[in-house]
């Protein structure tokens, strides 16, 4: 009888060591281990939607990342390249629309409408209403979301023209309302994707994408 007894409590109690181990599996999944950020999405001082631009409007990379192509940083856009589209473009279509029909209703001309997140643009440039320069403007402090170590060297001209899809290491940014990272970029990111790049022919030439310690590593 006790040794049924003592079966049952051995039982017992492994069970609830592998429900804890598997709980405890569960809460480190969700732990990253220093130096790996996935899921780091940080607020930004404007809130610029990648989702609306990059998917929605279809806006290219490159046009507010140009140094990507051919630079090691691919960089932040300077606030006059905004001014391209936002000269014209102060509100979303559905504010201006209203504003419309609620001035057709009370009989007068239609106002204005300027965003609060664009308005930060104009802000940014010192510019007045009228969208002339009329003060000193200020940096936008744009939050940085990937990062790599100090000690790795990383070129994006030399990805891009390798042929190395935006997505492959940034995710898919059209879906984003806010960027977030995506990838972890340790060592085993990178030389995988050396090793799957190898050998690729792209432009008339063969990659060489070397997985020697020195190419990352100088």
């Amino acid at each position: 009888m006790r040794a049924i007894e003592s079966g049952w409590v051995t039982a017992f109690l492994l069970l609830g060591i592998t429900l804890n181990l598997l709980l405890l599996g569960m809460r480190l999944s969700d732990v990253n281990l220093p130096g790996n950020d996935t899921g780091y999405e940080p607020a930004q001082p404007i809130a610029f939607s990648h989702r609306l631009h990059s998917g929605d409007l279809q806006i290219s990379c490159f046009y507010c990342h140009p140094a990507a192509a051919r630079a090691q940083y691919a960089g932040t856009p300077a606030p006059s390249l905004c001014m391209n589209c936002h000269r014209f473009v102060a509100a979303r279509l559905g504010a201006v629309q209203e504003e419309e029909k609620q001035a057709k209703k009370e009989g007068r001309e239609p106002q204005k409408i300027t965003s609060t997140e664009i308005q930060k643009i104009y802000d940014a440039l010192g510019l007045d209403a009228q969208l002339q320069p009329a003060r000193p403007g200020k940096r936008i402090q744009w939050v940085r979301v990937n990062r790599i170590p100090d000690f790795v060297y990383f070129h994006h001209g030399a990805h891009t023209a390798a042929g190395v899809d935006c997505a492959y290491c940034h995710g898919a940014v059209e879906k984003m309302e806010r960027v977030r990272v995506t990838a972890g970029f340790s060592m085993g990111f990178c030389v995988n994707c050396h090793r799957l790049y190898r050998g690729r022919v792209v432009s008339g030439r063969t990659l060489v994408a070397s997985t020697d310690c020195g190419t990352c590593h100088h």
